[in-house]
């Protein structure tokens, strides 16, 4: 009979990272674990990876339902978890794991195999002028050739001289370049800070303006000079039908599709084929897990027909991250499967 168990882990940041948000120092998650007990030593693990404050499944309630999900595991796909996405993502990991042997395999591929890597951006978080241009110096030193950079908390204009300063040294044909406000701008503002950031030749812009306003984001996307990319517009957005007509409706140039805030794999397929018929391009893009929302999004993302770095460059973050075969050599995410993960130390309830 299939038994599942879970326990909290609170990962630590190793620098204090700016978001539009705040400063985060600490993120929140929760590790699954799913077993048979005909086999016990077989098991597979995944991350329910909440993210406060931003995820539609941040509720007072989480944690129960996250109990009851365990306790009816043996019934998993008679449970209805489209409202809860990173429960959905942490239980979808864990189950495929199982069913792959219980060695973190969970979408076989040549990445998975250690043969090949995922070419990915180097992201650039939000700090005073001086710091992000010393990030900025440390990416390019490091070999990216793209480059995705936080806007939105300090000056715009100081922001601005940031861009001016990578487009002085590398051209749009040697360095990619987006930028992601978190829904900063003002809509009454944002197509004029829309036109400023298209002198620096930029790939796109991420969520300008907050999530919600369908009607206003549709006129940004058709009138702006830059690309925009949905990201927390899709967030809470459950169902086929309402993800058509998202897209529909904005008509954006891309979708960042965030599996753990998104209704985990099944929601980002749903994404993907969506965003497909309405002609929109679309990347994949971690959301603070740890090395096991990682590696599970990362084995995920192996699997389709991606045409541009991924968003995957969260693996350093933290000093107590779940040690695991992932790898970052230069702008290549790899999975070494001579490496072993190490679960020593949880205490599973």
């Amino acid at each position: 009979m299939l038994k599942a168990s879970y326990t909290p882990y609170t990962l630590h940041f190793k620098v204090p990272s700016g978001t539009s948000r705040g400063i985060l120092t600490d993120k929140e998650t929760y590790l699954v674990r799913v077993w048979d007990d005909a086999d016990p030593d077989r098991f597979g693990v995944g991350e329910c990876a909440l993210f406060r404050g931003l995820g539609a499944d941040d509720r007072p309630e989480y944690e129960s339902v996250l109990q009851q999900v365990c306790r009816e595991i043996d019934r998993y796909d008679t449970l209805d978890l489209a409202a809860w996405s990173s429960i959905r993502f942490g239980v979808e990991t864990a189950l495929l794991d199982w069913r792959h042997g219980g060695r973190r395999v969970v979408y076989p591929s040549d990445f998975a195999d250690g043969k090949r890597g995922i070419t990915i951006n180097g992201l650039i978080w939000m700090g005073d002028k001086r710091t992000m241009a010393e990030r900025i110096e440390e990416k390019l030193a490091a070999g990216f050739s793209c480059i995705k950079l936080k806007i939105g908390a300090i000056d715009f204009d100081d922001e601005c001289d940031l861009l001016a300063f990578i487009r002085r040294r590398y051209p749009r044909e040697v360095i990619e370049l987006r930028v992601d406000a978190n829904g900063a701008f003002a809509p009454d503002r944002a197509l004029e800070y829309l036109k400023r950031l298209s002198d620096y030749d930029l790939h796109s812009i991420e969520q300008p303006i907050r999530a919600g306003q369908w009607e206003a984001m549709a006129r940004l996307c058709e009138t702006s000079p830059l690309p925009i990319a949905l990201d927390e517009e899709l967030i809470g957005v459950n169902g086929a039908a309402e993800k058509r007509a998202l897209l529909e409706t904005v008509a954006p140039q891309y979708v960042v599709l965030k599996p753990s805030l998104v209704g985990g794999f099944t929601g980002t397929q749903e994404w993907i084929d969506a965003a497909r018929v309405a002609g929109a391009g679309w990347w994949i893009t971690s959301a603070l897990e740890s090395n096991v929302g990682l590696n599970a999004i990362a084995q995920f993302t192996a699997t389709l027909p991606v045409e541009m770095p991924q968003g995957l460059g969260t693996g350093a973050l933290y000093t107590n991250n779940i040690p695991s075969p992932l790898e970052q050599v230069g702008e290549q995410l790899l999975y070494n499967p001579a490496k072993e993960w190490d679960f020593s130390g949880l205490s599973w309830r």
